[in-house]
């Protein structure tokens, strides 16, 4: 199925495997990739020089294009910029705006630029500074998200921008990428879905407690960073709902330390990531601070398998999968779904 963005990017189905941190790493990428969708590799969780070596993993992996997603207020960005362009990445996802600077160097360098945005304005924004398309995500998404579903926030942008647009939040199978389709995205880019295949590093124990989840056990919360984040709901978040700021601040402070060994970064290196967190959004210094919970908390669940300990980001469509197929066994079926589902609209058509 050829779309703007399949043209654009070099990939032979419209679906994108998003950049999720301690989930999209060289083993799920890769195999997105060869699944002829374009497989994203999450890098704000690698220290800089593991980012080189992974991103060279999955070439040795496959010869599709993939991606890399980046944090563009990182104090490092520079570096892992620098890293895209001399190993020839295809694409650059970002999370935030990235700079009008920053998208025309990357472009400069062949780059393809794809922001993920959660409104209209935000679009036009990063459209008029040159992004070549927008992964637009409704609130039904996991991880931060907003509160504009898919449904309302999608059509806005498609008729806001004249670059492709591709819809996140919600999707999971053939027939969602069809309406997407319909109402003028030129793909679907999907989480939870690829965090839930044989590919996924993830864990079996935590993708046994998201396939047991039903929608309902899919909330959003601010108790983990101070700004709303849609995962699982289990003990440990309601634990921390009822924690109170005092405690969910000192506990900050533990998992600050834990990142920064992890990742490499200096506290000064640290301080100016929180800086430009608090001025992109406008956060008091507390929600500053409890946003070092949220890397440490994914990766107790994500990596360790601490369910108890950590916390499992989910999309609401978390609540309708109960199967973990291999990245080729879905991107196959989501194809074949969405060929029937407009079969089926032709032969409707014709009826009248």
């Amino acid at each position: 199925m050829e779309t703007p963005f399949t043209r654009l990017v070099g990939v032979r189905h419209p679906i994108v495997q998003t950049g999720m941190g301690w989930v999209a790493g060289p083993r799920l990428v890769s195999a997105a990739a060869d699944a002829g969708a374009l497989g994203i590799l999450a890098s704000a969780t690698m220290p800089v020089d593991r980012l080189r070596a992974a991103v060279r993993e999955v070439r040795s992996r496959t010869a599709a294009p993939f991606g890399v997603n980046l944090r563009a207020d990182a104090a490092d960005s520079g570096d892992r910029v620098r890293i895209i362009l001399d190993e020839g990445v295809r694409v650059a996802s970002f999370a935030l705006a990235p700079s009008a600077e920053l998208i025309a160097e990357l472009k400069e360098g062949g780059v393809v630029v794809i922001p993920s945005i959660g409104a209209r304005r935000h679009a036009e924004k990063v459209a008029a500074w040159g992004a070549d398309a927008v992964i637009v995500q409704g609130g039904e998404g996991g991880g931060h998200t907003g509160d504009v579903a898919t449904t309302v926030l999608l059509p806005q942008v498609v008729d806001a921008v004249d670059i492709p647009v591709v819809a996140a939040g919600g999707f999971f199978d053939g027939r969602g990428l069809v309406a997407a389709l319909a109402y003028g995205a030129a793909g679907v880019a999907m989480g939870t879905r690829f965090l839930l295949t044989s590919d996924s590093p993830v864990p079996d124990a935590v993708k046994a407690r998201y396939l047991a989840a039903t929608v309902r056990d899919v909330t959003v919360t601010r108790a983990v960073d101070g700004l709303p984040h849609r995962m699982l709901r289990t003990a440990l978040v309601d634990a921390l709902e009822d924690a109170g700021r005092a405690g969910a601040l000192v506990r900050a402070v533990r998992h600050a330390a834990g990142f920064r060994k992890l990742s490499g970064l200096s506290w000064r290196e640290m301080v100016r990531d929180g800086l430009a967190l608090r001025h992109g959004k406008d956060l008091a210094w507390s929600q500053v601070l409890l946003a070092a919970n949220t890397p440490m908390m994914l990766r107790s669940a994500m990596v360790e398998g601490r369910t108890d300990t950590g916390v499992m980001a989910a999309g609401q469509v978390a609540g309708v999968i109960d199967d973990l197929p291999s990245c080729a066994e879905l991107v196959a079926r989501i194809m074949r779904e969405a060929e029937e589902t407009l079969a089926s609209l032709d032969r409707l058509g014709a009826a009248r």
